[in-house]
């Protein structure tokens, strides 16, 4: 199916356009994936992998040496600016509204930073500019202290801090807000059920830079795919959501980067959308 022609179908239907975005989008702003030789981190003579990192089990051994990796990615973030791709589903959420919802994977905050708003934002992994306690003893996500900085890779945590890291209601050690390897996905911190929701009753899933690899954006896609909704994928390259959308009636792949694509792919949907409200 053609483009405009998805995009038609989407405004004319009833229910939200959700918009799925992973790392791809981060990435073009510079930002690594920590997948790769850049999320290594390094303990005396050991090479911890993310896997490994990201994992309650490792806070719980050694939560200096978690928080150190997670500061360091922090600083990563804040150094980096939202691209076109970001300031592009801005203009997506002004333009429809109520209509808009962002489900990311992302949790260096760039969507937000780039304009999007907290309520139509559903962080689906956490954001790791923020914290909670690791004992629960709270349900509060309180802002990560301090503006961060140039941190280098493997600088061990001063003892301020440290400090400014534990509870103020307990005294124990706060963690950063994500959801790790080792963890599962629920409602009241990851949007589950209401994600899952929004996918049956989608006009539209616009799938940009995402390989798929984690659980609720496959069960997101699969029953956008399963309902014949409109699924759109945006990725310079293939990946299972190009494959549902290669093969749905009505669906449709545009390859290449988000920051090239979007801009003009929004554009005609925010037109599409005028079209159907005449």
């Amino acid at each position: 199916m053609e483009l405009d022609d998805v995009l038609r179908q989407a405004a004319a239907a009833p229910g939200p356009l959700v918009v799925l975005s992973g790392a791809g989008i981060s990435a073009e702003s510079g930002i690594p994936t920590f997948r790769g030789p850049e999320g290594y981190w390094t303990v005396g003579s050991r090479h911890y992998q993310p896997e490994e990192m990201a994992t309650f089990s490792m806070f719980r051994r050694a939560p200096e040496v978690v928080w150190g990796w997670y500061l360091y990615r922090r600083d990563v973030c804040l150094a980096a600016s939202p691209n076109p791709g970001h300031r592009a589903l801005v203009d997506m959420e002004r333009a429809l509204g109520e209509r808009f919802l962002l489900l990311t994977q992302n949790v260096d905050g760039l969507h937000l930073r780039a304009g999007n708003t907290a309520a139509r934002t559903w962080q689906v992994h956490g954001n790791l500019h923020a914290m909670r306690c690791a004992s629960e003893c709270t349900p509060a996500v309180l802002p990560v202290p301090g503006e961060g900085g140039a941190r280098s890779p493997g600088t061990p945590l001063t003892g301020a801090e440290a400090t400014r890291l534990h509870c103020p209601r307990c005294g124990g050690w706060m963690r950063p807000h994500v959801l790790w390897f080792d963890e599962s996905y629920d409602e009241p911190r990851y949007h589950f059920e209401s994600a899952l929701a929004a996918a049956r009753q989608a006009a539209l899933l616009l799938v940009v830079g995402t390989s798929g690899a984690t659980t609720l954006p496959q069960l997101v896609a699969g029953i956008v795919f399963r309902r014949g909704a409109a699924l759109i994928d945006v990725d310079p390259g293939p990946n299972p959501f190009a494959a549902l959308a290669a093969s749905s009636p009505a669906g449709c792949c545009v390859p290449g980067a988000a920051a090239a694509v979007l801009p003009d792919l929004v554009r005609r949907c925010i037109a599409a959308c005028g079209e159907g409200a005449h």
